[in-house]
């Protein structure tokens, strides 16, 4: 099973021009609000037009502007899970189930599948329960119930956790992998969380202003994020401009410092990135001294901000994860390794 989106959809000032392939497995699609993510399986689903391009499910066109080719959004067998569940409130979980059926001529069949349904995502007990008397979870794993009980053949995810606190928000992505797994079909999933991409995605499409990055393998894509939408994406919170120097020298010019990278660096070099982890009091290369400011606590760890000593009048800070100890002191130098230097590039 495939899907292969090339769309371009302009909305006022928004330009939206999305080119990606996903197989089975998850496929994550990373960015920030307002970048064009939802408006994407919009396009996917039907229930927004492109301007031009095409969209293709498992051989079966759904969307072409050259071949006037435009189906609707019953024909095109694609699930879709909206950040708010969209379950009918004046409807038990059953009924909400059934909805799903609708095409199913059979009572008695309709019937069958929807309490099979509810017992492989664990509801058995609350047939007659309305949405509000069911938890997150639960309200999560009725939306997805009444969408796989259709069999489409693909599945969209839409910020499915983002309205939830912490706690429930880890306890439902656990349960969701595992739904997932029952499911042999395509999966996207619109997220602005990294850890969330990382934990439930198999690749990752990087949407930077209306714009996407061909799908990687999604370890790869956090050692590796190649571009500085992708670095600050995944959470890379030190990025500075650079200049390439040599085949492995840059110049990272925010930081006043010039660093070495196991990478060999190309043309088109911008940027270079350094993940707050990867910066250590022990590491010998790439070796500053730095000037720090006051640390910020949290739960289990300290974040220290800082500047290289030989920054001068440039003050751009840069952090650092520390483990938390008593007395703590302030370190006076630091290292990073090689392959901890990020070299980032326009595209």
């Amino acid at each position: 099973m495939s899907l292969i989106v090339d769309i371009k959809k302009r909305l006022g000032s928004f330009s939206l021009s999305a080119q990606l392939e996903a197989g089975e497995g998850v496929t994550g699609i990373l960015g920030s609000s307002g970048c064009g993510k939802s408006m994407t399986l919009k396009c996917i689903a039907g229930i927004e037009r492109p301007d031009r391009g095409h969209i293709e499910l498992d051989g079966v066109v759904l969307y072409d502007s050259r071949k006037r080719i435009d189906l609707h959004p019953q024909q095109r067998r694609v699930g879709y899970l909206f950040q708010n569940y969209a379950l009918f409130p004046n409807m038990t979980l059953r009924q909400n189930i059934l909805c799903g059926l609708r095409n199913q001529p059979d009572k008695a069949q309709r019937v069958k599948e929807a309490d099979d349904m509810i017992a492989m995502m664990g509801l058995q007990g609350l047939e007659k329960h309305r949405p509000y008397q069911l938890s997150g979870g639960q309200q999560q794993r009725a939306a997805l119930g009444r969408i796989l009980v259709n069999k489409p053949r693909l599945l969209m995810l839409d910020e499915p956790f983002s309205a939830l606190d912490t706690y429930l928000r880890e306890r439902l992505q656990a349960e969701m992998r595992e739904l997932l797994k029952s499911y042999g079909g395509p999966v996207l999933l619109v997220t602005h969380s990294r850890d969330e991409a990382y934990r439930l995605c198999r690749s990752i499409a990087v949407m930077d202003k209306g714009s996407t990055t061909p799908p990687r393998l999604t370890k790869e894509l956090f050692e590796d994020p190649h571009t500085v939408a992708a670095a600050s994406l995944t959470g890379c919170k030190n990025i500075s401009k650079a200049e390439k120097r040599g085949e492995h020298q840059l110049y990272a010019v925010d930081w006043g410092v010039t660093l070495t990278a196991a990478a060999q660096l190309h043309d088109g070099l911008c940027a270079v990135g350094v993940r707050a982890h990867d910066i250590h009091e022990e590491e010998r290369h790439n070796r500053y001294a730095i000037v720090c400011g006051k640390p910020i606590e949290d739960p289990f760890e300290l974040t220290q901000p800082f500047t290289f000593a030989c920054q001068g009048d440039k003050k751009m800070l840069l952090w650092v994860k520390l483990q938390r100890r008593e007395p703590y002191s302030a370190p006076k130098e630091v290292g990073i390794a090689p392959d901890k230097v990020l070299p980032l590039y326009e595209k």
